[in-house]
């Protein structure tokens, strides 16, 4: 959209240079920084610092970019006001570098005040020290500004986060710019986790496959349970966790990662048993938590939302036996889209048109960290991906052109319940579906009632106990409405092409 009042200006030579600025601590290591922050400290009975933080989700209703909302006079002045502060306040400033491929590695710039070095902290772990390169993106975040604005210059690369402390802006001020820079080279950045699984093939002769799969969904639907999950698997079979978050599809169909260091996990119900690595994770003292609740002597509580229900952790990927090395996935062969619709089966397999509607749609349910007001509430996000910049029927298309080219496998798998929580898909249940799909073990059929591609067979798992018209009273009904409504909600996407919209299930 076009902006109106001041016209857009270059701000990077405006940012102060922190190697000569005398208000400006530069690259402090992570002792320095939890040294900063210790008066609001809890150390936990691990012996990880813990932070509470006002602001305990992300303010997305206050958040406002160039490319598609207009830009006021006042918002150039909150970019601008945001930008002097880190001229004029004694500041902290960390360069971290996001990503590996070659194609897709940013040097990120974050300026935050030293009395907030809590925020540098959590940051800084998420991410890899820099190698001296130039900055690419900024972000300044000033949480004591009296208004809550979060204002996105994409084609500068600059971000201002104004009235928040809560570290997910600063996590997503930097993951949103990947994706957009992405998209600018003819990908598209995807809210999604990656792995690489090597199994034995479906033939049962021995020999090893590898397969890359990607999960797309929304904070709080499993995507990391799932992403991080070993498999059961054992020797030479393995899995291996690339990414969790947020990464990338290439032309190419590489997927490069973003986040090198660290995982920004959901801790509330954090289950040692249906959880083990994340759990372990959270537990050393290597990790900090953030609005989990944790008593005066260190103990710590995962179940219990005294301050939100989206308590956060930043764990280490070291920590995690499943995660590997490297961050990049050389190529993505399966996707599987997480929903918690009720109506959906706990998988089904998707064609290019049909995944490209799942893309669109994005079905889940509203959680804590996007708007706590409206968690558990049915909720439709293209992409499954709060953070997507430019005309989102947009992306629709070009994830349909990629997936084809690249041949990809796409799935939509359902990690809630089925009718009225009359049957729950577990961790076991999702898992050994995931298994499956990339030893190419699973038999389907095409289900006329349910319009559906869904499993006959699947080894390990007694699908049929899963099959949704015998969990929902007036099924077919209920399924009319829902295509109905999917139908009126993608109509509203301009540039979606009709091919999508007619592949409505």
């Amino acid at each position: 959209m076009s902006e109106t009042g001041a016209e857009s200006r270059p701000l990077v030579r405006q940012f102060p240079d922190p190697t000569t600025a005398s208000n400006v601590r530069y690259n402090p290591s992570l002792a320095e920084l939890r040294d900063l922050a210790a008066d609001d400290e809890t150390t936990t009975e691990f012996g990880s610092p813990s932070y509470v933080s006002e602001y305990r989700s992300r303010s997305a209703d206050r958040t406002k970019n160039t490319v598609d909302d207009e830009f006021t006079d006042r918002d150039h002045e909150l970019v601008d006001e945001a930008i002097d502060l880190a001229a004029d306040r004694e500041m902290l400033c960390v360069d971290r570098l996001m990503g590996r491929h070659s194609e897709a590695t940013f040097c990120c710039r974050l300026f935050v005040p030293v009395e907030y070095a809590r925020i540098a902290l959590s940051w800084a772990k998420l991410f890899e020290p820099t190698d001296g390169r130039d900055p690419d993106l900024y972000t300044v975040q000033v949480p004591d500004y009296d208004e809550t604005a979060i204002r996105v210059l994409p084609d500068e690369n600059v971000t201002t986060v104004l009235g928040s402390d809560y570290t997910g802006e600063a996590k997503k001020s930097f993951l949103r710019l990947f994706m957009f820079n992405l998209k600018q080279q003819g990908g598209l950045g995807l809210h999604a986790g990656s792995k690489r699984v090597r199994v034995r093939d479906a033939d049962g002769d021995g020999e090893l496959q590898t397969v890359g799969q990607v999960f797309m969904g929304l904070s709080a639907t499993g995507k990391s349970t799932l992403t991080s999950h070993g498999c059961w698997l054992e020797g030479p079979e393995d899995a291996a966790m690339l990414q969790d978050d947020v990464c990338g599809l290439l032309p190419d169909g590489s997927v490069p990662g973003s986040e090198g260091k660290g995982l920004f996990i959901k801790t509330i119900g954090l289950d040692e048993a249906e959880q083990p690595e994340l759990y372990e994770a959270a537990t050393d003292d290597s990790a900090i938590l953030e609005n989990v609740a944790v008593d005066d002597d260190g103990t710590v509580d995962f179940d219990e939302d005294r301050y939100t229900s989206n308590s956060r952790a930043i764990v280490q990927r070291e920590c995690l036996e499943s995660a590997d090395e490297g961050i990049d996935l050389e190529r993505m062969d399966q996707v599987f889209f997480i929903t918690r619709n009720p109506l959906m089966p706990p998988v089904a397999k998707l064609d290019d048109e049909q995944a490209a509607v799942a893309f669109m749609l994005g079905e889940s349910i509203e959680t804590s960290a996007g708007d706590p007001s409206r968690a558990g509430e049915s909720i439709r996000v293209v992409g499954t991906n709060p953070f997507i910049i430019g005309p989102e029927g947009e992306e629709g298309n070009i994830f349909q052109d990629l997936i084809d080219e690249l041949n990809v496998e796409c799935y939509v798998i359902n990690t809630g319940y089925l009718g009225q929580q009359s049957a729950d898909i577990g961790v076991e249940e999702s898992v050994t579906i995931l298994t499956e799909a990339a030893r190419e073990t699973i038999e389907w059929t095409d289900d006329d009632r349910t319009g559906l591609t869904i499993p006959d067979s699947v080894p390990g798992l007694d699908i049929e106990a899963y099959y949704v018209p015998d969990h929902v009273e007036n099924y077919d009904e209920a399924v009319a409405d829902l295509r109905a409504e999917r139908r009126e909600y993608l109509a509203q996407f301009d540039e979606l092409r009709d091919e999508i919209l007619d592949a409505v299930y």
